[in-house]
């Protein structure tokens, strides 16, 4: 029970903070190993460990502090993002999270831990509970740029109508990041039917307009009612209000 109190103030820890703790190598080797059998921490993924708790014999840390430290850039993003605010239309088993470093996908508890490529470290929030996550404008610009590989159109759309507001420069900063001309159509499109609800101001639209792609493009793979968006030269529902208000629809499948 040596370092049990230090190992509970970080919920999860590394093989480099045993080391620091321990003072060398040698010691941490053992008494993570000892940890380990006496059923004090649990192995997450290599070189990660969560700390149990004596009380409920659960792990102390949540599936957001698991993910920020999964690597030293990792962050809460896309939709995890969404559920970390409260914004989210529902809790998913997956937890996506960002990094620049090479990662496989794991399972702990009950939870898949899913990596995704990072753009960058701007717009990231850190709390005093050791939980990275992407602000707010960033987490919409990622799941707008990623919406096909997670959740579906539906569920951000969903996740959107939850949001009291955003910050249009914050957004164009985010936009920035990925630097791809149809990003700029999409989020447009997909923004401007929520232009009054997030409170958004002509000049974001104008903004996107003038980088957006100069081809006409899809929003997502064909569909048969598609209708061309001229403004955003964008083949895509006529109206996406209709795909929230139809609630279970053909749409719930993307």
């Amino acid at each position: 029970m040596e370092r049990y109190k230090e190992l509970a103030a970080l919920r999860c820890f590394t093989h480099d903070d045993m080391v620091q703790l321990a003072g060398s190598e040698s010691s941490a080797v053992w008494q993570i190993k000892s940890y380990l059998q006496k059923g004090y921490i649990e192995r997450v993924r290599r070189n990660l460990y969560a700390v149990i708790s004596m009380e409920t014999g659960q792990a102390i840390p949540n599936r957001y502090q698991i993910a920020s430290r999964v690597t030293d850039d990792a962050c809460v993003s896309h939709h995890s993002a969404f559920e970390y605010y409260g914004y989210a239309n529902q809790v998913f088993y997956d937890v996506y999270f960002t990094t620049q470093k090479r990662v496989r996908p794991f399972s702990y508890d009950g939870v898949n831990y899913c990596p995704m490529a990072c753009r960058g470290n701007t717009d990231i929030i850190k709390t005093d509970t050791g939980i990275r996550v992407t602000s707010l404008e960033r987490t919409v610009i990622d799941s707008i740029a990623d919406f096909e590989k997670i959740g579906g159109l539906e569920e951000l759309l969903r996740c959107l109508l939850l949001i009291p507001s955003l910050d249009y420069s914050k957004l164009l900063d985010a936009l920035e990041l990925y630097g791809r001309a149809q990003l700029y159509q999409k989020a447009g499109f997909i923004l401007e039917a929520w232009k009054e609800e997030l409170s958004l101001p002509e000049p974001f639209f104008v903004e996107c307009e003038k980088r957006s792609s100069a081809s006409k493009t899809y929003l997502f793979e064909k569909q048969g009612d598609f209708v061309l968006h001229n403004r955003w030269k964008l083949f895509a529902p006529k109206d996406l209000k209709t795909i929230i208000n139809k609630g279970v629809t053909d749409y719930d499948a993307l």
